[in-house]
């Protein structure tokens, strides 16, 4: 699928630039808390984003009768989130680390989505059959939901939240930001999810749901301790 490819290199591409400018521009002390904890932070962050990306990923196609190799972002960032906590519980590094990365990911799913988009049926994040009218016709003569758009749109619209709140240095963006990215993102993602014809764990929850509803319970307990210490 090289229009999956070319997309994943664009949203990367595009995610180091948006890193590379918001450091410079207004997160410098951000990004020194990470220099800080030392290159084993890099190496935990790719490592559990590839472990639990390709992991979950695989999973859900066994789970809805498919076989092969599969990727999830919603599983990379589950695995980098417990890979970086494990790290700072051993460094004995406290308080959220993740704001620089906030705007590059909401850049790289705004982007790599329009990759899924276009590679149509072959990339397995389709959604289900609607008579809506901007549904779309992936190659099989049915009109289906753009999921990946729904998603694009979204973490597009939180890109401009982020960079607004950030230009202001808005006090509780500045401390929560990326918990308040993984509840966005994990809660956006569990409503779609429900228009992907997935195979289900339980009841109508398919194994995104389950993920992203441990996401959102992560980043609200993070931001509630946050209030409290």
């Amino acid at each position: 699928m090289l229009i999956h490819t070319v997309f994943d290199l664009l949203a990367a591409c595009a995610a180091l630039g948006m890193t590379l400018f918001v450091y410079n521009w207004r997160l410098k002390e951000a990004g020194q808390k990470i220099d800080s904890a030392g290159p084993l932070y890099g190496v935990a962050l790719l490592s559990g984003a590839a472990i639990g990306g390709f992991g979950a990923g695989t999973l859900n196609l066994w789970l809805s009768g498919e076989a092969g190799i599969g990727r999830s972002i919603a599983g990379a960032l589950a695995g980098a989130i417990i890979a970086v906590e494990l790290f700072k519980r051993a460094r004995k590094i406290s308080g959220s680390t993740g704001l620089i990365f906030v705007p590059a990911f909401a850049t790289s799913v705004m982007v790599g989505r329009w990759g899924c988009f276009f590679a149509g049926l072959d990339d397995r994040t389709f959604g289900t059959p609607t008579t809506l009218p901007w549904g779309h016709d992936f190659g099989d003569g049915v009109m289906r939901h753009p999921v990946q758009l729904y998603e694009s749109f979204t973490m597009g619209a939180l890109l401009v939240v982020a960079l607004v709140m950030i230009a202001r240095r808005n006090e509780v963006f500045m401390r929560n930001g990326f918990y308040l990215l993984v509840l966005v993102y994990a809660g956006q993602r569990f409503v779609w999810e429900f228009l992907k014809p997935y195979g289900t764990i339980a009841g109508p929850f398919n194994l995104f749901h389950l993920l992203c509803a441990g996401l959102m319970i992560y980043s609200t307990a993070m931001m509630m301790r946050g209030r409290t210490s």
